[in-house]
Order: C-alpha cells, then sequence, then structure tokens
C-alpha cells in the first residue's frame, strides 16, 4: 500500500509543481487613441495570429499561446511584449509604457 501511494505521488508530482505551458498567454492592457480598430499580426511560439484592439478604448487583450512573450507586427515595426504589458496606440505604431 505504502510502496502504491510512493509510486503514484513521484509520478503525480511533476505534473502537479512544474507549470504547464498550456495555460500561459499574454495578456495586453491598451490604449487605442484613435476611433479606428486595429488588427495586427503576431508572432508567438512560432506561430501567427492576430490580435484586435477596438478604436477609441481602453482595454485589455489574451492571446492564447504557451509562451509569455510575443511579436506584433505593425506598419511601424515590430514591437515585442511580454505577458502583463501596456501599450499605447496611435497613428497605427504600438508604444510600450
Amino acid at each position: 500500500m505504502k510502496k502504491a501511494f510512493l509510486l503514484a505521488s513521484l509520478i503525480a508530482m511533476p505534473i502537479l509543481l512544474l507549470p504547464s505551458s498550456s495555460f500561459a498567454s499574454v495578456y495586453i492592457k491598451y490604449y487605442n487613441k484613435e476611433s479606428q480598430k486595429y488588427v495586427f499580426k503576431v508572432q508567438m511560439d512560432g506561430m501567427t495570429k492576430e490580435v484586435t484592439f477596438n478604436g477609441s478604448t481602453t482595454s485589455a487583450s489574451t492571446i492564447q499561446g504557451s509562451g509569455r512573450k510575443a511579436v506584433i507586427e505593425t506598419s511601424c515595426g515590430k514591437v515585442d511584449i511580454t505577458d502583463d504589458s501596456k501599450i499605447e496606440i496611435k497613428n497605427g505604431c504600438i508604444k510600450v509604457l
């Protein structure tokens, strides 16, 4: 009985104690100064995704994936962001605050 419990504990420990990448994402707080809605391409985990920022809004958006970093592609260039970033959108460009 003790051996079975010990074996089950040893198997379950890495699953419970190690962070799971399936729950990771990048959470962005943003302020879009323009009335225009923007949809940008995002590179995350080697995959291309999209993120939408509504116009004239202070809000938040979550990019689902298995990492805590992402790269947003804008007409002004690429912007590296991490989880819980605060950004400002003006003239189609992103500024990390």
